[in-house]
């Protein structure tokens, strides 16, 4: 086998990062978006499978939160017991594709792809998930507002593996929503997305977390909305179209154009809202 189609499935974080280390790899897991973009029988370049480490998969609850391992498909986290906060994470993962994509799918594939239409990405804002990245000598942690930097770019230097989503404890309050708007009901990519998490006291929101995606080059959190929402009890014209059009840089495509992206995403989020409080 010649270097260009050399192929590597390790069963040891330890050697699969060892193997990043020793030059430039492909990282695959589900290869859900792998394989669509490539245009030849065979992946094209070394392709180092990360599907066989077992520990890179699962959802285990941590002293300060929970830990999502980034190989951990979204079939996983439908069926897993959640606390309700993760409610938009759930109902994000039966948006994504068909039954055998869920099952293929893979959480970190979704950061790591980078799409702006990403189905995990705003849940995730909600829950203020931070992205935990390995090499062979240093661990780090990251925002995952700061995880991925544009449309199929991230903050991933050479050598780092993605090894799990952390999702913080103070962000297991509240309810989580997810909404999605396509051309159709099933198997499309969405025009808009909104995810949100709302904690409530006697009719008062005290937390707020949005976020949209599909609407810009990457998905992303309204703290103004957010700061105005606290403290009060739930009014939909505080999610204005002026404030939600000044927080997203949609474009125009072949599913929809940037003005309805706007309208669409503002009446997208009051709904996404509406449905918690």
């Amino acid at each position: 086998m010649t270097d260009r189609h050399l192929y590597q499935r390790p069963e040891r974080l330890e050697d699969a990062l060892a193997i990043l280390a020793s030059g430039n790899w492909q990282v695959v897991a589900g290869c859900t978006d792998v394989f669509p973009a490539t245009q030849r029988k065979l992946l094209d370049g070394p392709t180092l499978d990360i599907t066989g480490i077992a520990s890179l998969r699962g959802i285990d609850r941590t002293d300060d939160g929970f830990r999502v391992g980034a190989t951990t498909t979204w079939t996983d986290i439908i069926k897993a017991d959640l606390p309700v906060a993760f409610d938009g994470l759930k109902l994000a993962a039966c948006e994504v594709g068909a039954m055998q994509i869920q099952n293929r799918g893979t959480l970190a594939g979704n950061l790591c792809n980078a799409s702006p239409a990403a189905d995990g990405v705003p849940p995730l804002l909600t829950l203020d998930a931070e992205v935990e990245i390995r090499r062979t000598d240093a661990t780090r942690r990251m925002p995952l507002a700061a995880f991925i930097t544009g449309p199929r770019e991230t903050a991933l230097h050479a050598g780092e593996l993605v090894t799990a989503i952390r999702i913080p404890k103070a962000s297991l309050q509240g309810h989580g929503h997810f909404r999605k708007l396509g051309a159709r009901k099933y198997l499309v990519i969405s025009v808009a997305m909104t995810a949100a998490r709302i904690t409530l006291q006697d009719g008062v929101i005290t937390q707020a977390a949005l976020a949209i995606g599909s609407c810009g080059p990457v998905a992303t959190r309204l703290p103004k909305v957010e700061a105005q929402l606290i403290g009060q009890v739930y009014d939909p014209d505080v999610i204005t179209d002026l404030i939600v059009e000044s927080a997203i840089n949609p474009i125009d495509d072949i599913r929809a154009d940037a003005f309805y992206r706007n309208v669409s995403a503002a009446e997208l989020l009051r709904r996404t809202v509406e449905t918690l409080v």
